[in-house]
Parts: structure tokens; C-alpha cells; sequence
């Protein structure tokens, strides 16, 4: 379990807290050092680091030649490097990686809702978030790079709206309350902006 103030101050706000704890869930780790390797489909084991330091020693070695997934979310390192010295250790850091992490994985979640056609009923929202953390772990979705490609950007409007359920269960997190300002407000003005709820999926 991901800590709430740590959700709070460095996820993608775009995500509401549930959902960024079930995508660490599903495609992350509850290690910040955790390096994990994979060549042509099969993974390398690699030493397991103790520090910063080594794990970022490790991601150099094999950055450029093989899949190298780092920290929290798991981010993939070489994205966006055309040379492993600029690689950062900050990738390594609990509150970048998943600044970074969610950013990314948002956008993911675009992606398959764009490919979708924005899909707001249930079964659908469950098909998007389950393809997009599949997405996340094989870096394609419907034969598209979703690391390289284009956002859809605010034309794929996501909105994680928690159910009452989750909110009561979320209450002792600012976030939580926070976000049920926000849903109040935008529906006390008659708020017609497309909110998804996919605050139910993920749960396996």
C-alpha cells in the first residue's frame, strides 16, 4: 500500500489516489531500488541493489541493450535517453519515480480510452484500465509504442471520480477529501465534462 501523503504530493493529480494505488499494484513494486531486466521477452537476473548508487550502475549496463524497468511504477528508463550519462538517479527517487510513472501511465490510459471511443460504462472503463496496464508492462497497445507516442491530450478527457464507497474508504487521506470537494463543486454547476469512474477496476 502506496503511503496517501506520498500519493498526494508527487502522483499525476490526473489520477485520483485509487487509481494510482491499483496501477503500483499491478505493474509496480513496493521497492524503490527494484531493477528489473528483460531481453527479448526474457527476463536477466540482475544483483538486487542495496543503494541508489548500484541500482544505477545496473540500469547503465543495460540500458540500450535490453528493457530496464525501475522503481515504484516500474518506469521504463530508456525512454526518452539517446545516452545512458543522461540517465538520472533521480528515477530512483520514491517521489519522482512516481511523478514520472503516473504521468506516463496516464497518458497511457488516454491511449486505450481513445482507442475505446471513451467508454463510460462500466465493463469498458475495466477494459481500459486493464489493457492499459497491460500496455505499460509490454510498452505497446494495438501495435503503438504508447511510450513514444503522442498524448491524446485533454481531447480524451479522463476523470477518476471514486464512488461513495471508495471515498468513505479513503476518507482519512486529504486527497480523498480534496477530490470530493472537486466533485461537488463541478457538479453543483452543472458540470457536463466527461468524468470516467474507474475507480472499481483493478481489483484482482
Amino acid at each position: 500500500m502506496l503511503d496517501a501523503a506520498l500519493i498526494q504530493q508527487c502522483a499525476d493529480p490526473s489520477l485520483k489516489p485509487a487509481i494510482v494505488e491499483r496501477f503500483v499494484a499491478a505493474a509496480g513494486s513496493a521497492n524503490p531500488l527494484e531493477i528489473t531486466v528483460k531481453s527479448g521477452g526474457r527476463l536477466i537476473l540482475v544483483p538486487k541493489p542495496t543503494s541508489p548508487d548500484e541500482a544505477m550502475a545496473i540500469v547503465r549496463q543495460y540500458v540500450g541493450q535490453a528493457v530496464v524497468r525501475v522503481g515504484l511504477t516500474q518506469f521504463p528508463a530508456g525512454v526518452g535517453v539517446k545516452d545512458v550519462a543522461d540517465l538520472k538517479p533521480d528515477l530512483l527517487d520514491q517521489c519522482e519515480n512516481l511523478r514520472k510513472g503516473t504521468v506516463m501511465f496516464a497518458k497511457v490510459l488516454r491511449i486505450a480510452a481513445m482507442w475505446y471511443g471513451n467508454p463510460i460504462n462500466q465493463d469498458g472503463l475495466t477494459q481500459v484500465f486493464e489493457d492499459a496496464v497491460y500496455a505499460w508492462k509490454t510498452g505497446e497497445f494495438e501495435g503503438v509504442s504508447v511510450f513514444q507516442a503522442e498524448d491524446p491530450g485533454k481531447d480524451v478527457a479522463i476523470h477518476n471520480v471514486l464512488s461513495a464507497e471508495d471515498g468513505e474508504a479513503n476518507s482519512e487521506t486529504a486527497a480523498a477529501d480534496a477530490h470530493t470537494e472537486t466533485v461537488e463543486k463541478s457538479e453543483s454547476v452543472g458540470s457536463a465534462e466527461m468524468r470516467v469512474d474507474l475507480s472499481r477496476i483493478g481489483g484482482k
